[in-house]
């Protein structure tokens, strides 16, 4: 089975999409998938991801599976994330009232919860290594279930907690991308159930 896994980042820059593929790329690499790779689609914007994936769905052979992969952009009711039940269409129908295409189902779409940036903070030695001395761990949200920290929060946190270093304050252009690369896969998937299920889903299809 080919996989393509339609992703939210990388705006409207070549250059950044070429970071946001590779970065990724490299994520699901260091995840154990050498050698049988998803293929990492960079498609801007999120509406963009999402109508890329439904274009993809249409036109898909039968040994292709396109997935999606998107910010929650914010808290995951509980409705939608039962033990053992996820229902990321049910998140992104109420959100952002998109329809789940004809002929998928739940497995083919996944969250970051609620943003890429929450499984940085599975990771907090890779920020500290990254941005270095002046990095200020205590600024970044006490809380360890990265899921429920809100989005503006978390961006807050990446902000005063980088102020002093040599590399100036996190910004998503300059920095996401190169960290994303560097985080340990497996502290993301201890850290987030959503991101575990994405794992999950890729061990049983690839």
């Amino acid at each position: 089975m080919r996989v393509k896994i339609y992703v939210e980042g990388g705006g409207d820059q070549a250059k950044l999409k070429r970071e946001c593929r590779r970065a990724f790329s490299k994520f699901f690499e260091k995840a154990g998938f050498k050698g049988r790779m998803p293929r990492v689609v960079a498609c801007g914007a999120r509406d963009s991801a999402y109508g890329d994936f439904c274009t993809a769905v249409k036109t898909a052979t039968d040994d292709e599976l396109p997935l999606l992969l998107v910010d929650s952009e914010a808290p995951v009711q509980p409705q939608h994330q039962q033990t053992g039940q996820f229902d990321p269409w049910g998140h992104l129908q109420a959100r952002d009232g998109w329809n789940q295409p004809a002929n998928t189902d739940s497995e083919q779409a996944h969250l970051m919860v609620q943003c890429m940036e929450a499984w940085f903070l599975a990771d907090r030695q890779c920020l500290q290594d990254f941005f270095g001395n002046s990095f200020q761990t205590k600024a970044l949200p006490g809380n360890q279930n990265i899921e429920v920290i809100g989005k503006q929060q978390l961006f807050d946190a990446l902000k005063n907690s980088t102020r002093h270093t040599q590399k100036g304050e996190y910004g998503k252009g300059s920095h996401s991308f190169k960290i994303l690369e560097n985080i340990n896969p497996k502290l993301v998937f201890s850290a987030s159930l959503w991101a575990k299920r994405l794992r999950d889903t890729l061990e049983n299809k690839l």
